[in-house]
């Protein structure tokens, strides 16, 4: 099933998918780090869920990774029948010059689907300490109440969010959408995976999802070196092309 988003914006990304999908979106991104998508990765894989759509471009220098000889499409969507998250993988480099177009596409698509919720797992390269080895959130007044009551993830203090996650908790300020960014500090381009397990155990812990972690350095050794492609790839991107990640402590 195709869902054709408006004319300004259908020219640039289009979804499909085969099965609706749950009222939670937990998505992550090809961003410096690697983090969140090596997290939203490791879940897809240790929580067994199969692929239930993507999202296709024609207007953006693209990538088709494969495995094993098997090509596939660069951002998909996954769920399971008996859990109420479904989880998109993005790894397609989006610069900052498409990021709102990108976040309106799949904003019109959750409208469509009667998606709730979406959360964003994020890392930062900020200049950090070792006491900052941790997860902050960034959340809508709705998602705070209903999700982070316990208090046991702290609020990133100020900064300013753009490219994807701007435009997606902008979206939820303004709308019945609850709307959340995990963030956590990252060391360079490289895949962070100390960065990832951080993200991991908040995701977990906020969703009560059954996951073991500890297999994760031999999940990140197996694709090592196609997320440091990746990491590759956002290197060689011309500056001004980069997302300006602009979250500070």
């Amino acid at each position: 099933m195709d869902y054709r988003m408006p004319p300004a914006l259908e020219r640039m990304f289009n979804v499909t998918q085969d099965e609706q999908p749950a009222s939670t979106l937990i998505a992550g991104f090809s961003q410096p780090g690697l983090a969140g998508l090596t997290a939203v990765d490791y879940l897809v894989e240790h929580l067994d869920l199969h692929q239930t759509g993507y999202i296709t471009t024609d207007q953006l220098p693209s990538i088709t990774p494969f495995n094993e000889g098997r090509p596939r499409h660069h951002t998909r969507l996954f769920s399971r029948d008996d859990l109420d998250v479904t989880f998109l993988v993005g790894e397609l480099f989006v610069p900052v010059w498409a990021a709102d177009s990108f976040a309106q596409s799949v904003l019109h698509w959750a409208d469509e689907n009667k998606v709730s919720e979406i959360v964003l797992l994020s890392g930062v390269p900020v200049p950090h300490g070792p006491d900052d080895h941790r997860t902050f959130y960034i959340a809508t007044d709705d998602y705070r109440t209903r999700r982070l009551k316990n208090e046991t993830v702290p609020p990133m203090a100020n900064g300013y969010l753009d490219g994807v996650n701007g435009s997606i908790i902008e979206r939820g300020m303004d709308s019945s959408l609850a709307a959340c960014v995990f963030t956590t500090p990252v060391h360079g381009q490289a895949p962070d995976v100390e960065a990832a397990l951080r993200l991991l155990d908040t995701v977990s812990q906020v969703y009560d999802l059954t996951v073991d972690t500890e297999p994760l350095e031999a999940f990140a050794k197996a694709v090592q070196q196609h997320y440091a492609d990746l990491a590759n790839r956002l290197e060689q991107v011309e500056q001004q092309a980069k997302p300006e990640d602009r979250m500070y402590m």
